[in-house]
Parts: C-alpha cells; sequence; structure tokens
C-alpha cells in the first residue's frame, strides 16, 4: 500500500515519524498533527521530501486554556491536598491553618501569548486577575486592552512580579529549559509554576530544588518529561506540586475537532488548495 498513502495523521506522535518511513510513501503529500506542538517532528526532514505539514492550532486553544486555569485554581486552593484531607479515615476537622492563596486580583504572568495564551487572559480577566505577559511579538493594542494586558518585553521583568507564572510556548531548541534555576529564583517565593505547554521548556531538576526550598511556593504540572515520570522522581513525592498525565486538549468535543481540523487540512492539501494550518520549518 505504500504508492496509495498520501496523507499520514498522527495521533500522539503515532506513527513515529523517520527518514525510513518517508523514504517508503514516495506519493506522500501531507502529515497532519493531532494537535499544537510539532516537537516530535524533523520539520526540515520532512520538508526536503516535499511534504507539507499542518497542525490543529484552533481545536485544541479552548481546552488547553481551560486545563490551565484548572491547575491554577487547584493548586492556589489546594485542592488535591484537601480532597485526601477530607476522604482520610481520621477526618474530624479541617485545620485552621490550612490556607491557600487568593486568586481574585493576583498577577497571572503569561509565558507565550499565542492563541491559547490568549485564551487564558481572557479566564483570567472574569477572575480580576492582573495580567503581564511576554511573547516574541507584541498583540495588538486592541487585543490587549479587550483582556487588559500588559506587554513585557523581558521575561525577567514578568517573573519578578507575577503571583502565578504559567507556560505556554511550543518547545524549541531556544525555550528548551527556558525556566531555570535563575528565572525561578527571580520569581517571588509566594508564586506558583503552572507548565502546560511542554515538560522540557522547565529544568525539572531546579524545580525539585526550588519547591524543597521555597523558591517558589508551588507548581501544577500538565507536562513533565520523560511522560510519565519514572515512579521514584523527586516531583512526585512533594505536596506542593500537582501533576496531571498531560490532560490538556482531553475532552470529548476538543477530539473531534482537532480530527475535523485535521481532515479540512489534508483534504486541502490532496486538492491542491492553502492549508488553513500549515506549519512551515523555521
Amino acid at each position: 500500500l505504500s504508492k496509495k498513502v498520501q496523507a499520514i495523521y498522527l495521533w500522539w506522535h503515532k506513527p513515529v515519524i523517520d527518514q525510513e518511513l518517508l523514504q517508503s510513501l514516495p506519493n506522500l503529500k501531507v502529515i497532519a498533527n493531532s494537535g499544537v506542538g510539532m516537537d516530535h517532528l524533523d520539520l526540515k526532514l520532512v520538508a526536503s521530501f516535499g511534504v507539507k505539514m499542518a497542525n490543529a492550532r484552533h481545536a485544541v486553544s479552548s481546552s488547553t486554556a481551560d486545563t490551565g486555569m484548572a491547575l491554577l485554581l487547584a493548586s492556589a486552593r489546594r485542592l488535591v491536598e484537601g480532597y485526601h484531607v477530607a476522604i482520610s479515615s481520621g477526618m474530624e476537622h479541617c485545620e485552621a491553618d490550612f490556607l491557600g492563596v487568593e486568586v481574585t486580583g493576583a498577577t497571572l504572568g503569561i509565558i507565550g501569548m499565542g492563541s491559547i495564551g490568549y485564551k487564558i487572559a481572557l479566564r483570567a480577566k472574569a477572575f480580576e486577575m492582573n495580567i503581564l505577559y511576554h511573547n516574541r511579538r507584541r498583540r495588538k493594542e486592541q487585543e490587549e486592552q479587550a483582556v487588559g494586558a500588559t506587554y513585557c518585553e523581558k521575561i525577567d521583568n514578568l517573573l519578578q512580579q507575577a503571583d502565578f507564572v504559567m507556560v505556554v510556548v511550543s518547545l524549541t531548541p531556544q525555550t528548551r529549559k527556558l525556566i531555570g534555576k535563575r528565572e525561578m529564583e527571580l520569581m517571588k517565593p509566594t508564586a506558583t509554576l503552572i507548565n502546560i505547554s511542554r515538560g522540557a521548556v522547565v529544568d525539572q531538576e531546579a524545580l525539585v530544588t526550588a519547591l524543597q526550598t521555597g523558591v517558589i511556593r508551588a507548581a501544577a504540572l500538565d507536562v513533565t518529561y520523560p511522560e510519565p515520570l519514572p515512579r521514584d522522581h523527586a516531583l512526585l513525592k512533594l505536596k506542593n506540586v500537582i501533576i496531571t498525565p498531560h490532560l490538556g486538549i482531553k475532552t470529548d468535543k476538543a477530539t473531534r475537532m482537532i480530527t475535523e481540523e485535521a481532515v479540512e487540512n489534508i483534504l486541502a492539501a490532496l486538492n491542491g488548495l492553502a492549508m488553513p494550518n500549515e506549519v512551515l520549518p523555521s
């Protein structure tokens, strides 16, 4: 069937796209990804075979933004810890000093203000949060005003001011370990780090140390490296971290929309039309 294959729909990074596969499919025209992140693909290699690529950035933006806000709220109000207290066999009352932190009126720093980051800002506005953002390119003034966001040209300014830092960038060589020891030390000791992008964007060893020593208050992670973490990993033993198994896009509606978006891109490519979500190698 190799000569008949004209399109590949990637679901959760499968099948693996390597040179051997590309060489075996001489009539392949397009690869559509079930998500926005393309770090699992060698974009230049794929392009060298004349194959177009597309992602599903529109389908995933709302569900991923919801996940980011859910993690922010859960960490702020210590929901996971509270759940275990509530169901414990010896539960008689909740300690008076079992305190979370206020979300309303707090400052949220968003690193990466693409479609997902902007939808997070829309949600944060409803919680009356002060919004800072850092991005490669500044948003239009009317877009900033719509969510009440202030642009920080330098990431350091955002880190120093934010009560919650949410990372929403693509994984590239430039963003690998973007948040490391230096960046965490710039953050407030009362701050929370939330990562819904890719695990490797955060230096996990530095994060463990920061959480253990009080450099930052807490972390909430929907992504790690690897996924899942080894069962003896230090992050799994800390009370001030919430880890979820990459739930960002996992809703029934988002799954349907991702598939529809992939089909739309594939059909466009096969019919010689412009793909709505074409991704070009940088």
